[in-house]
C-alpha cells in the first residue's frame, strides 16, 4: 500500500518556492522562512502568485513530487509532473474505451451509483444523529429520489441518458442539503449550488473542497500509470482533468461535502472569515484558508475500513485505492469497477 506522506500548502502571498539542497525552501523577501525535505512529501499545493524555481520543478519531478498551482480562490491552474508512471499498455486500453460509449457507460455507471448512494448515506446520517432539528419527511422523500435514480443508472445503457440520471439526482440531493447545515445557519444559507465564481459561503467552501480533491484523485491516477485527462463520464476537453472528475464523483458526498459540513457545524469556518469581491464572487481570507489545509489534511489521517478491501487505511490514501482499482479493472483483472461505498 502507498505511504500517506505530507502535501505541503502554501497559501501566504509573497512568497518564492526554490531549492536547498534536498530541501524545499520557502522564501519570503529573500529569506528563509521554512525548509521541509523533499522526502517527507508527495505533493506541494501553492495559492496565489507565488513562483517556484526551475531547479525545485525538475528535482520534483524526478521524484515524482506533484507541484499544483491554484489561483488566490482555490481554482486549479495547472500541475507540474514528472514522467507518466505505468506502462503504455494500460494508457492505451485506456484510450480505446473512451472511444467506446458503451464500455464508457458501463464504467461510469458504477460511479455514478456510487455517487448517488454516498448522497444518500449522507442524508441518512443527517436523519439518524439529529432526527428532531431536521426535517425527517423532506430527507427520506429526498432518499427516496435518490434509491430510485440509482436504480435507473443500474438499468442505464446510454452515457447521456447516465448524465441525465445523474443530475437529476444532483439537483434533488443539493435542493435539501441545506437540512444538514445545523449550526451558523443564518451565515451559511444554501439554496443552490453555483461556482465561477462561487456566490455564498457554502459554495465557497464547496468549490474549495473540489478543487483540492481534483488535483488529489487527478496524482493518484497517474500514480498508477491512467491519463487523469481521458475520462468515461466527462468526456475530452482541453485542460479539464476528465478521468479525475469521473472517479470524484463517487467521492463528492463523502470526502467533500461531508467535510465543509463538519467545518460550518463545528463553527471552525465562521461568517467572517470570507471576503465578497466587487463581482460578488465568495472567498475566504487568507488566514481562513490555511485553518481549511490544515484541517483538510488533518482529515487525511483519520482511517476507515475499505469496504471492498476489507482493510483499514487512512482516508487520504482512498483516491489511490479507487485509481488503483480503476487500473485492475482496465487490465482486465477484476470484473467490474467497485466504487466506494460509504455507510
Amino acid at each position: 500500500m502507498k505511504q500517506l506522506l505530507n502535501v505541503v500548502y502554501i497559501s501566504q502571498p509573497d512568497t518564492y518556492l526554490a531549492l536547498k539542497g534536498q530541501n524545499l525552501n520557502i522564501l519570503q523577501e529573500g529569506e528563509s522562512v521554512a525548509r521541509v525535505p523533499l522526502h517527507n512529501i508527495e505533493g506541494i499545493c501553492t495559492f496565489g502568485h507565488q513562483g517556484a524555481s526551475p531547479a525545485l520543478m525538475a528535482t520534483c519531478m524526478e521524484q515524482n513530487i506533484s507541484v499544483t498551482f491554484f489561483t488566490s480562490s482555490g481554482r486549479l491552474r495547472g500541475r507540474v509532473i514528472g514522467m507518466t508512471n505505468g506502462n503504455v499498455s494500460l494508457r492505451k486500453i485506456q484510450y480505446r474505451i473512451s472511444d467506446c460509449e458503451d464500455q464508457c457507460a458501463t464504467i461510469a455507471k458504477h460511479m455514478v451509483i456510487g455517487k448517488i448512494y454516498n448522497c444518500e448515506q449522507l442524508l441518512k446520517r443527517t436523519i439518524r444523529d439529529h432526527a428532531l432539528r431536521v426535517n425527517v419527511d423532506v430527507l427520506e422523500n429526498t432518499i427516496t429520489q435518490l434509491k430510485n435514480s440509482r436504480q435507473s443508472a443500474l438499468d442505464c445503457e446510454s452515457l447521456d441518458e447516465l448524465r441525465g440520471i445523474e443530475g437529476n439526482a444532483a439537483s434533488a440531493y443539493f435542493s435539501v442539503f441545506n437540512n444538514c447545515i445545523l449550526q451558523q445557519t443564518n451565515d451559511f444559507l444554501f439554496q443552490t449550488r453555483n461556482r465561477r465564481p462561487p456566490k455564498d459561503r457554502v459554495n465557497a467552501l464547496l468549490s474549495f473542497a473540489y478543487s483540492l480533491l481534483a488535483s488529489e484523485v487527478a496524482a493518484a491516477l497517474e500514480g498508477v500509470g491512467l491519463d487523469a485527462y481521458v475520462g468515461f463520464l466527462h468526456r475530452d476537453r482541453p485542460g479539464r482533468m476528465s478521468l479525475a472528475l469521473d472517479v470524484m464523483e463517487e467521492l463528492r458526498p463523502i470526502v467533500a461535502e461531508r467535510f465543509v459540513l463538519k467545518l460550518i457545524n463545528r463553527k471552525q469556518i465562521q461568517a467572517n472569515d470570507f471576503i465578497v469581491k466587487e463581482n460578488n464572487a465568495v472567498l475566504l481570507k487568507d488566514d481562513a484558508r490555511r485553518t481549511f489545509l490544515q484541517l483538510w489534511q488533518e482529515a487525511k489521517q483519520e482511517k476507515i475500513t475499505h469496504p471492498y478491501l476489507k482493510e483499514k487505511i487512512q482516508w487520504g490514501l482512498i483516491p489511490h485505492v479507487q485509481a488503483l482499482l480503476l487500473a485492475r479493472y482496465i487490465r482486465g483483472d477484476l470484473d467490474g469497477y467497485p466504487p466506494l461505498l460509504i455507510r
